[in-house]
């Protein structure tokens, strides 16, 4: 356990001690156990990275990263990260960028008996004076790692679907921030939510958000990964460790973003003795498009950035190309972004509103073409968002608005 020391943290502390009662799991996100998510150990020989010997064991020139490993040698069982790094396009020709459905049976498996940070899921009130019965349905998003500009018309499919099962019509709130899209449900005046994964967790604690469903695809991919990314010929940064740099300009997403500022906060800190603020400046870009043209632009020499936002930016831009781009270490998969609903509203509503995602078939319809979900599956938070809570923890979280913003 991260343990408090008069109420702060002991950084030296920190970087010996893995999360308690989440050792496992968090070690699996960082892909240090082994298994889809990359290299084996426990991420103690991480100066592997800066090495001057190439992958095959030779010396390289002074010049050139050697530790870039060619596109064959990727292999997604075992990246070997610890030893090399890539290009990023045999990432995605691989479809590394997502995890896998066992990756989501494995998390929805977990024993958790309490949220390890923050409160738990507001339960529907007893009493019925208290239900919410709104004439219309608001349904709103955050800009977020799973949303790259979707529009009113995206969602009709599911719109529909919603007032075949609850009678109510649907309008559509698009907002253009984290906090926005969690006060606009606190404030009731939007009652779905697609949020994203780090913004989650606030919009159980401060709106009553009750995350019910997320998207597979129809390949069985599931969520998405960090990538530590930089410009592909950036050769002095061979691992995170090089981040470590006055020379090294960094941009993170936006504070409440997982994989782009609380992931990489608490890991690159747990596994490569790199803390985020401390080791180097954090610049925020302002989301993970921003992060990936920055980089490509030579506004930020690096960043974490969310692996499918990466592979969308990339494939939505003619003037970028995957092979610009080096990832030297990505994480295991983290669950996308969820459905939600708010707490109180009417339990047949609530029944409603589950049912138009978990009950439906979207193939062939523009929000599967958006979205690249075909079919949603049930969640709980306490079990899928456990990491995202022992990351938070980590970091010392404190689900306010304020945090959203600052």
């Amino acid at each position: 356990m991260v343990e408090d020391t008069d109420g702060g943290r002991e950084s030296s502390f920190k970087r010996r001690v893995v999360l308690a009662g989440g050792a496992a799991a968090v070690t699996a996100l960082a892909g240090c156990s082994g298994g889809s998510g990359g290299g084996g150990g426990d991420g103690s020989d991480a100066s592997a990275t800066t090495s001057s010997a190439g992958s095959d064991g030779s010396e390289s020139d002074a010049s050139g990263d050697p530790l870039l490993a060619d596109a064959s040698e990727f292999d997604p069982e075992n990246p070997n990260w610890e030893e090399n790094n890539y290009l990023s396009t045999p990432l995605i020709d691989a479809g590394y960028e997502r995890g896998t459905r066992a990756d989501l049976e494995s998390m929805g498996n977990r024993e958790v008996d309490e949220v390890p940070h923050g409160e738990p899921v507001r339960e529907t009130p007893e009493d019925e004076s208290e239900w919410l019965e709104p004439d219309t349905l608001v349904f709103t998003e955050s800009p977020s790692e799973d949303v790259q500009g979707r529009y009113e018309e995206d969602f009709q499919a599911v719109f529909d679907r919603i007032e075949e099962e609850t009678g109510i019509p649907v309008e559509y709130n698009r907002v253009n921030s984290y906090a926005a899209s969690v006060e606009a449900m606190r404030s009731e005046r939007a009652h779905i939510a697609n949020f994203s994964t780090g913004t989650t967790c606030f919009a159980v604690n401060l709106a009553g958000a009750v995350p019910f469903a997320a998207g597979i695809a129809p390949n069985g991919s599931f969520g998405y990964r960090l990538f530590a990314t930089t410009r592909a010929d950036a050769d002095g940064v061979q691992g995170v460790e090089d981040f470590a740099s006055d020379d090294v300009r960094m941009a993170h997403a936006e504070p409440a973003s997982n994989s782009g500022h609380q992931a990489p906060s608490a890991l690159f800190d747990q596994y490569f003795d790199v803390t985020a603020g401390d080791d180097y400046e954090i610049n925020f870009s302002g989301g993970h498009s921003q992060t990936t043209r920055g980089i490509a632009a030579g506004d930020y020499d690096a960043g974490p950035i969310c692996s499918t936002c990466f592979l969308d930016t990339v494939e939505a831009d003619s003037s970028l190309r995957f092979d610009d781009f080096k990832v030297v270490w990505a994480s295991n998969p983290f669950p996308n972004g969820p459905i939600t609903y708010r707490y109180n509203l009417h339990p047949d509503i609530q029944e409603g509103i589950r049912a138009a995602w978990l009950d439906s078939d979207f193939a062939g319809t523009a929000y599967a073409e958006r979205t690249g979900y075909e079919e949603y599956v049930p969640i709980e938070y306490r079990r899928h968002w456990y990491d995202i809570m022992v990351i938070q923890r980590y970091n010392d979280v404190e689900y306010t608005q304020g945090a959203l913003s600052e």
